[in-house]
């Protein structure tokens, strides 16, 4: 078992300092400066000194909350399950296969049963038809699960598209429950995917006709060039809902900790 550490140097350096410091300075919404405090390179480790003087929730910043473009509260971390775990609350698919079922495909009516009714194959799916999962300024995307198109549970994948304008990039993330595999279809753009010991383990340019695959727990961004739109999609080995854990931003796991302990 290996540890993802966020904050820290040393032997133990945080997993952030893997991705380039340009993409943190962005990501971060910070200083080359204080991206150095923050990511320190002497041999500190696991273990740091705690103070309450580093700030947090006595100066006012363990409420914070981000404010998303509707004027609402941006939805806290939660943490996923195991991959085998379904999503709590989200009941058993209707939709099941078998070898009957594949059966009475061939033969117009259930086994053993007669019936009127014909027997039809699933309707095909359009991803443009799917409202995005997520839209603002820099960009868009679509997941697609088996809650969504039911045959996507027999061959227990999901499918997911995604639009990032010129120059924007994606946040730095993990995927929880399972691998993802893209296809460039328009555009160019960076991959960076990170080792959980906080070292690169891929910095490639992609374009259209280009193939990805990010291993499941890796972090990674995608970071569209200024040449236009950098768009992609592709399948992850889950079709339950693979919700990303980001590492910034207003959903990040680091905003559950804001107060001394985070300073520290």
């Amino acid at each position: 078992m290996q540890s993802f550490y966020l904050g820290g140097g040393g032997k133990r350096t945080s997993v952030l300092a893997g991705f380039e410091p340009k993409i943190l300075v962005t990501a971060l919404n910070t200083t080359f400066d204080e991206l150095e405090r923050i990511l320190p390179v002497k041999p500190l480790g696991p273990f740091v000194s705690y103070t309450t003087e580093s700030g947090g929730k006595e100066h006012g910043q363990g409420d914070k909350r981000d404010v998303g473009e509707n004027g609402r509260e941006s939805e806290p971390w939660r943490p996923v399950g195991r991959g085998n775990d379904d999503e709590r609350g989200s009941g058993q698919s209707t939709w099941t296969w078998s070898w009957r079922k594949l059966m009475s495909r061939f033969i117009g009516g259930e086994l053993n049963k007669k019936s009127d009714k014909t027997v039809r194959a699933p309707e095909p799916y359009n991803l443009f038809d799917h409202e995005p999962s997520f839209r603002n300024t820099y960009g868009w995307s679509i997941s697609v699960d088996k809650h969504d198109y039911h045959p996507l549970d027999h061959s227990d994948i999901g499918v997911y598209l995604v639009n990032l304008t010129a120059g924007s990039m994606m946040a730095p993330h993990v995927n929880p429950r399972a691998t993802e595999y893209g296809v460039v279809l328009a555009g160019e753009g960076v991959i960076q995917v990170v080792f959980p010991n906080g070292s690169l383990a891929m910095s490639a340019e992609a374009r259209a006709g280009d193939v990805f695959w990010i291993p499941r727990h890796f972090p990674f961004v995608q970071v569209a060039s200024r040449g236009g739109p950098f768009v992609f999609f592709g399948f992850t080995t889950s079709a339950r809902r693979n919700k990303p854990q980001f590492l910034t931003g207003p959903t990040s796991v680091l905003r559950m900790m804001l107060g001394p302990e985070l300073a520290a």
